[in-house]
């Protein structure tokens, strides 16, 4: 049941916090160092003005949308994120069960703690799979024929986290409870260990398996599905990634969990989307919670969204109807932000509809 004081996505994350434990808290509100950039995320957007706009005809006004070949209702999709088993017992399927009400797109992640065959079968529209490239390049490869099999219809690949310090984790000494584990990673090959004396336990680790873009050129030959690039956040490697056969790119700091001090998503969302000039969809993630941050961000130059941490408040706070509440209030309020901004449709998005001060951008 949903608690009757929540009106907005952010009302579900106290809710969220208490029923979580500090455990499980630590590992979805974290973010890297000292979490400037997690804090960034939200407060970029806060800072853009939007422009109303009058006496709009909104006949016919919709919000459907079509990415690599499959139409959705809307364009506020469920980004990939692990463990969905330590916030629910249905995990994941409630994740999937809840999109499906409001037929959001899902992408399931690679760390998902149920099979990624029953994930599928319960999502629709067909949902993306977030893929992380193994050290063991031969089980990466298995994994995408697992996932080309089950049904999925895009891959994801995430490319921005080879490494990490989350120090929030750390202090409240973070474990995967009994019984939670990344299953459709069981298998997999660790890294090779580091050689006695090895100078820097970091580099060293990344020697030892990172992938390089010669594997994304090498993923793009393995698979027939749309490939996604997630991590990208300058003009330079969103060229880079079209180089190497990228078919969509995400514009995603991680969600502030990987590199502290860099800006925020949606700040560097239109430098990328004029390097990209429309070749391929491009996404974006970190900090949505409102209709109006959905706006914004498909002002400044992407297709679609995706939505992490509010996803998994309304998880842990309501199972399946929680998620389906979390993604229908974003789209309500999205609807309403297209209605006041003279917007009926998409395509009528334009940053225009932003309010920038004399001189500025």
């Amino acid at each position: 049941m949903i608690p009757p004081d929540i009106a907005a996505v952010a009302d579900y994350e106290p809710h969220a916090r208490r029923r979580m434990g500090e455990n499980a808290w630590a590992y979805v509100a974290g973010g890297a160092a000292d979490e400037l950039t997690l804090a960034e995320n939200r407060a970029a957007f806060a800072r853009l003005r939007l422009k109303q706009r009058v006496l709009t005809d909104m006949a016919g006004a919709g919000t459907r949308l079509s990415l690599f070949g499959q139409d959705y209702a809307h364009p506020v999709l469920v980004a990939p994120s692990a463990f969905h088993r330590l916030l629910h017992p249905e995990g994941e399927l409630a994740t999937a069960t809840g999109a499906s009400a409001l037929q959001a797109g899902m992408v399931v992640s690679a760390q998902a703690s149920l099979p990624l065959e029953a994930i599928v079968a319960r999502a629709s529209p067909p949902p993306w799979f977030q893929l992380y490239i193994q050290p063991d390049r031969a089980f990466t490869q298995a994994l995408v024929r697992r996932a080309e099999a089950a049904g999925c219809t895009a891959l994801v690949v995430t490319v921005d986290a080879p490494i990490s310090l989350r120090n929030r984790e750390q202090r409240a000494g973070f474990r995967l409870p009994a019984g939670v584990e990344a299953v459709n990673l069981r298998g997999a090959v660790p890294p090779p260990p580091a050689p006695p004396g090895e100078a820097s336990e970091v580099f060293g680790s990344v020697q030892r398996g990172a992938p390089l873009w010669a594997d994304i050129e090498a993923l793009r030959r393995q698979t027939r599905l749309p490939l996604l690039l997630k991590g990208i956040m300058t003009p330079e490697d969103a060229l880079r990634g079209l180089e190497a056969g990228a078919d969509g790119l995400v514009v995603s700091n991680h969600g502030g969990r990987v590199l502290d001090g860099q800006p925020a998503t949606i700040e560097v969302l239109e430098e990328v989307a004029e390097a990209v000039a429309g070749r391929v969809p491009l996404l974006l993630d970190g900090g949505i919670r409102r209709g109006t941050d959905v706006l914004k961000a498909l002002a400044l130059g992407a297709s679609a969204v995706m939505v992490g941490r509010p996803v998994l408040h309304g998880l842990a706070v309501g199972g399946a109807t929680g998620v389906a509440h979390v993604l229908k209030l974003l789209r309500t309020e999205l609807e309403v932000a297209m209605v006041q901004t003279g917007c009926p449709s998409l395509s009528a998005i334009t940053p225009d509809i932003l309010w920038r001060p004399r001189g500025g951008r």
